[in-house]
């Protein structure tokens, strides 16, 4: 049975979700039409969406590669930061995206002239848009709405954009986050649009690569790209917010990915294993499988036997799926 949208998304399994969104009838609507018309710049209308609204909301961006007619993101639910968020800079926020009630015009206007009545309908609508900031359903809606708007402007038409809505996958642990993010950084290689990843237009890997190169200490998190989801290396017991993997490394691990992927060069590149498979248990038979296979083998919940599990018993699945280890045995 079909499990209801917000069923699909629970922070007890896991805070990170992988989100696809395709234009109708998976048409070049983002690329090069069948009519010769480009629409490239849309891929750009895109990405800065994404970035912007990084900074909105209470939801972080590991991972994202705008196609020519669909786009992927991978997205980090920081419930914690939200929470701490006042009303003041909730609604600081929420205005960002929407003009709010008439109400929180007012109290950010003059609060202090306000009812106390006044106050407590601010105060529960506040709470309101807090879950909303934390909400993928409510983040990917500020991408797809505004760029449907402005792409059917642009054609001088009406009608759909989109496909239907977002599919949505949970990341239960380490290895399908990591395995995730180098799926989506590597979709512009696998589609031919790309030789390289940091050639890569409209991707979250060339984003970290330009950063890299810039900066002095391409590994430490202040340096690193701020629209993305910092990489903060190996787990230790004082861990800041961010992903565990050193920038360098997983740039590493996204390259020779890429390289041995490609059936000429198989060989070549299987003795300089980089040590990021040791350190995250990955057999490279599993790591390339996952890779490749990532959104079209696998459903809704990703990881070992033991996340699929927890996650299951989490998002209230009467049956544990199978794990993407026992589908390669």
């Amino acid at each position: 049975m079909t499990k209801p949208r917000k069923a699909l998304v629970s922070l007890d399994a896991t805070p990170y979700y992988h989100c696809v969104s395709r234009c109708v009838r998976r048409a070049f609507l983002c690329g090069n039409g069948n009519n010769g018309v480009c629409f490239e710049h849309r891929r750009q209308w895109i990405e800065d969406k994404i970035s912007a609204l990084a900074a909105i909301f209470s939801i972080d961006v590991c991972a994202y590669a705008v196609m020519s007619n669909h786009y992927h993101v991978v997205l980090h639910i920081d419930k914690a930061t939200a929470e701490s968020w006042s009303a003041d800079e909730v609604i600081r926020r929420w205005h960002q995206l929407y003009k709010g009630t008439a109400l929180t015009q007012r109290y950010v206007r003059n609060k202090a002239a306000m009812l106390q009545a006044e106050i407590d309908a601010v105060d529960d609508r506040v709470e309101e848009w807090r879950l909303r900031l934390t909400n993928i359903g409510w983040f990917m809606r500020n991408i797809n709405e505004p760029t449907a708007r402005q792409a059917n402007q642009e054609d001088g038409c009406t009608g759909r954009f989109w496909e239907g809505r977002y599919k949505s996958q949970a990341l239960l642990d380490e290895q399908a986050l990591i395995s995730c993010m180098a799926y989506v950084d590597l979709n512009p290689i696998r589609a031919g649009m790309n030789k390289t990843p940091e050639g890569s237009l409209h991707t979250s890997i060339r984003r970290r690569c330009q950063q890299a190169k810039a900066a002095f200490s391409p590994n430490h998190r202040q340096q690193q790209a701020k629209e993305l989801m910092p990489m903060i290396g190996n787990p230790r017991s004082s861990m800041p917010k961010g992903i565990a993997i050193r920038l360098t490394d997983y740039l590493e691990l996204v390259d020779w990915t890429g390289r041995i992927i490609r059936e000429d060069k198989r060989g070549a590149i299987e003795r300089q294993l980089p040590p990021i498979l040791d350190r995250l248990q990955l057999d490279p038979k599993h790591w390339l499988y996952l890779s490749q296979h990532f959104e079209s083998r696998f459903k809704r919940l990703v990881g070992t036997a033991y996340a699929l599990k927890h996650g299951a018993e989490a998002l209230g699945y009467r049956r544990t799926p199978q794990s993407c280890i026992q589908l390669l045995e």
